[in-house]
């Protein structure tokens, strides 16, 4: 019998709860733009990011074990098939600047997962974008920037102005510090050539940074031409959370704490938003 436990391991290893975040953050950016609701490009990116996340998390457990996969490790595969499938099939109702925009971050993904630098001619010998020293976290913040601000706002012909580069930093922000918790987490684990930042900084100086983002990512929203009320106070609301959940993470934490609480923040974020507006 499947249980409850079960499921939401699937939904959380099959990367729907990631996926979802991402859907509401580029969700939000046509709210915060009053853009209508933009289905294909919304589905485009929920599907697309779960074909890409699973593609980065088990392309080398595929690579050695695809002989002895486990039945869950197959479910998934199967699952971000058809995945893949919906993600083409909205691909294809995408304006045509959309889809070249995307290719690039495309590209990147690949380029994330796949060895491609030779040993001998790699920083720290290694041979992805993954494992290049203190590049992961920069990277993936630039990727989803890309995709939930930038994406939805050039499906439909919005010009890139003062406020967009505005949401952009913020959104930048945030999602490095979305990142902290699982660094944290990650820190008894990576590779001391990773560089990451509780590496550098150690635990207690990386979660006053991520304060300090948090701060930052606020203050910039005083340069917005207009004061949304409803909207500054999601916003502070989703800064606080985020901030205590780091404060509190730690090296030794709960199962589905960085996984599932701290990925969920944006998807919190959209029901503030959509209940405010």
């Amino acid at each position: 019998m499947i249980t409850l436990k079960q499921i939401l391991n699937f939904y959380i290893n099959s990367s729907i709860h990631v996926a979802l975040s991402v859907f509401s953050l580029s969700y939000i950016t046509l709210l915060e733009f009053n853009i209508s609701y933009d289905k294909p490009v919304l589905y485009f990116i929920f599907y697309a990011s779960i074909t890409g996340y699973n593609f980065v998390k088990f392309f080398e457990v595929s690579k050695f074990e695809h002989r002895s996969l486990s039945t869950w490790l197959k479910l998934i595969q199967i699952f971000s098939l058809f995945c893949f499938v919906l993600m083409g099939y909205y691909a294809l109702k995408l304006e045509k600047i959309t889809v070249f925009y995307i290719a690039v971050f495309a590209v990147l993904t690949f380029l994330y997962t796949i060895p491609f630098i030779p040993k001998r001619k790699s920083f720290n010998n290694q041979s992805n974008l993954r494992n290049i020293g203190g590049l992961k976290v920069f990277l993936i913040a630039l990727v989803w920037v890309g995709v939930t601000v930038f994406v939805p706002l050039l499906n439909n012909h919005f010009s890139i102005d003062r406020e967009v580069v505005i949401v952009s930093a913020q959104r930048f922000l945030l999602v490095i510090m979305l990142m902290l918790p699982f660094e944290i987490r990650d820190l008894q684990f990576d590779s001391l050539k990773l560089y990451t930042i509780p590496q550098n900084l150690g635990v207690k100086r990386t979660k006053l940074l991520g304060i300090f983002l948090g701060i930052l990512m606020f203050a910039l929203e005083c340069f917005m031409r207009e004061v949304n009320i409803n909207r500054v106070i999601a916003l502070l609301i989703i800064i606080v959370l985020t901030v205590l959940l780091i404060w509190f993470s730690g090296e030794k934490q709960g199962r589905y704490y960085a996984a599932f609480w701290v990925e969920g923040i944006p998807i919190l974020w959209l029901f503030l938003m959509l209940l405010a507006n």
